[in-house]
């Protein structure tokens, strides 16, 4: 028996009850595997889940031992997302690895308001900083401009994010699980630029995520709170400390 995290908690959609009274780890090839009463557990596409790292293998036990009654999988954001690179990132690591270097090539971080100077300030103060760090620790000189009207980098631009990339993501059984957690880190902040601070240690999820939302703080501080947006805001913070997690146990 499965749990398929994309089409539970759809509306109309039931959630199975707790089949298992235990959820183990056990050491399987260079990895380790998630049992459940000592079976495999299985991914939703029936792939084993086989993770490279005991850390994150006994992340994704935990959430399988906290369910009570039913197995609800928006309460086991690991589980979500080490499904999704195991049925889907892994096969097409070189499309997920070019949207990212497509994120880059219009980076949150470089479009910048030309008012008011408040914004401007903030903007500065949070996005500046990570700029400087990519260009000294990858060469990647990245082109800013006001307004929202396309900016073209430069090719050299390009050619360093995907160094970057692949600096961060290494060679080993844990890549693929980086490319996953990253990708999810990008679109959350539409910044690859953010994505890579925080791989590679420059940023805590946390700084990430405030830069990432410093025009829609202003914004807040300006009109208020929306209660939709903040619940929408909540959930997506969650996916983020999970890539964030993820990324910081399987560092190289």
């Amino acid at each position: 028996m499965t749990m398929d995290p994309f089409s539970a908690g759809q509306p109309g959609a039931s959630f199975p009850k707790r089949f298992y009274k235990e959820a183990t780890i056990a050491p399987e090839g260079e990895g380790f595997a998630l049992r459940l009463d000592g079976k495999p557990a299985r991914t939703p596409a029936r792939n084993a889940i086989v993770l490279p790292h005991p850390g994150l293998a006994a992340a994704v036990a935990a959430e399988w031992n906290a369910v009570e009654t039913r197995i609800d999988p928006r309460d086991m954001p690991m589980t979500r997302l080490v499904n999704s690179v195991i049925d889907g990132v892994g096969h097409n690591a070189g499309a997920v690895r070019n949207e990212i270097v497509r994120y880059g090539g219009s980076d949150l971080l470089a479009y910048r308001a030309p008012q008011p100077a408040d914004l401007v300030a903030a903007q500065r103060f949070a996005w500046d900083p990570v700029l400087a760090w990519a260009h000294a620790r990858f060469g990647v000189a990245v082109t800013t401009g006001e307004g929202v009207m396309f900016i073209t980098q430069p090719p050299d631009t390009t050619a360093g994010l995907i160094e970057a990339l692949s600096t961060v993501l290494g060679q080993d059984a844990a890549a693929p699980f980086r490319l996953g957690a990253l990708h999810v880190v990008t679109t959350l902040t539409g910044s690859a630029l953010l994505a890579l601070a925080l791989a590679d240690g420059r940023l805590e999820a946390e700084a990430a995520w405030a830069a990432a939302h410093v025009d829609e703080d202003y914004q807040i501080a300006q009109w208020g709170p929306d209660d939709e947006a903040a619940e929408r805001r909540r959930h997506r913070w969650t996916d983020m400390q999970t890539a964030a997690r993820m990324l910081r146990l399987l560092q190289p």
